[in-house]
C-alpha cells in the first residue's frame, strides 16, 4: 500500500503543480492514496471551497489544513460536511469542521487521517499530544493504517510527537515550514516519520512568495504585501509504503517533481 503526502501547496501554482502532476504520479508510482495540506491553496494563505474541489478531483483523497484553517470564510460550510477536508483536531472543539477522518482506497483498505497543529511559535491551541490519543481512541478499532499531518513550527516538537506515537501511528509527516527536511525514517515501533515534507509551488521565491518584497520587509521592517511567486514550479512530498496487514511503515521517499 503506497500513500502520498504532499507538503504545504502554495496559490496557483502549487494549485496547477497538484491538478497536472498528482494524476501522473499516482499512476508512475503505484500511488494508492493522496494526503495534501492545502493550508496555502488560495492566493498564499488559506484554501476556498472551489480549489477544495479541484483538488479533490485531481486525484488528491484527504485535505489537511492548518493555522490559516479559516482565513477564507466560504470553505466553512465545505468544512462541516465533507469528511475529506480536515480542520487541526486540537483547535477548539467549538471549531467548524472535523480533525479526522475515515476513508477507502479505490481497493476498498480503510485508512485513517489525523490533522494536528503544533504549539511552539504559534497561536495558542489544545495540547496535539492529547488530540492524537482522541484520534487514535476513535480509528485504531476501524483502520490499521493511520497517518497524521502535524503542520508545526519546530523539529524538536514534531519529533517528539513522532516518537510518543511510535507504533501506534502508520506514518507522522510534518508540515508547516514549506522546506523538505532529509530526516525521513522509520520509528523503531513502525511508524514513518518526516520533520517536513517540503512546499508544492513556486521554488523562485521565499517559502513561495515573491523574493524582492520580502527582502526588502528583512531589511526595512515596514509591512507590505507577499505576492505569491511563479517560477520554478515543484511538488514535494513523501511516498509511504505501508502494510495494510499491520499499519506499519516499510519504507519511505522523499520525492521533488518539476511541474
Amino acid at each position: 500500500m503506497r500513500v502520498l503526502m504532499i507538503g504545504d501547496i502554495v496559490g496557483k501554482p502549487g494549485c496547477d503543480a497538484i491538478c497536472v502532476l498528482v494524476p501522473r504520479i499516482r499512476e508512475e508510482r503505484g500511488i494508492d492514496f493522496v494526503i495534501a495540506n492545502g493550508e496555502n491553496a488560495e492566493g498564499g494563505s488559506g484554501i476556498s471551497t472551489v480549489i477544495a474541489k479541484e483538488m479533490l478531483k485531481a486525484g488528491v483523497d484527504c485535505i489537511t489544513l492548518g493555522d490559516h484553517v479559516y482565513r477564507r470564510a466560504d470553505v466553512i460550510p465545505f468544512l462541516q460536511r465533507s469528511d475529506r477536508i480536515l480542520k487541526p483536531a486540537n483547535l477548539s472543539p467549538d471549531s467548524p469542521g472535523r480533525g479526522w477522518t475515515l476513508l477507502e482506497t479505490a481497493g476498498g483498505v480503510p485508512i485513517g487521517v489525523g490533522s494536528l497543529l503544533g504549539r511552539l511559535y504559534m497561536k495558542p491551541v489544545d495540547c496535539p499530544f492529547r488530540a492524537a490519543d482522541a484520534i487514535l481512541n476513535e480509528l485504531t478499532p476501524r483502520a490499521k493504517l493511520i497517518f497524521f499531518d502535524y503542520h508545526a513550527e519546530a523539529t524538536g516538537e514534531k519529533q517528539a510527537l513522532g516518537r510518543y506515537l511510535d507504533g501506534r501511528a502508520t506514518a507522522v509527516l510534518g508540515t508547516h515550514t514549506h522546506v523538505a527536511t532529509a530526516d525521513e525514517q522509520i520509528l523503531p515501533g513502525g511508524t514513518g516519520f518526516q520533520c517536513d515534507v517540503g512546499m508544492t509551488g513556486p521554488f523562485a521565491s521565499v517559502l513561495g512568495r515573491r523574493v524582492e518584497p520580502v527582502v526588502q520587509f528583512a531589511i526595512t521592517q515596514t509591512p507590505r504585501p507577499f505576492p505569491v511567486a511563479c517560477d520554478d514550479v515543484r511538488l514535494c512530498g513523501t511516498i509511504v509504503e505501508a502494510s495494510p496487514e499491520t499499519g506499519k511503515a516499510i519504507w519511505l521517499e522523499r520525492i521533488m517533481v518539476r511541474l
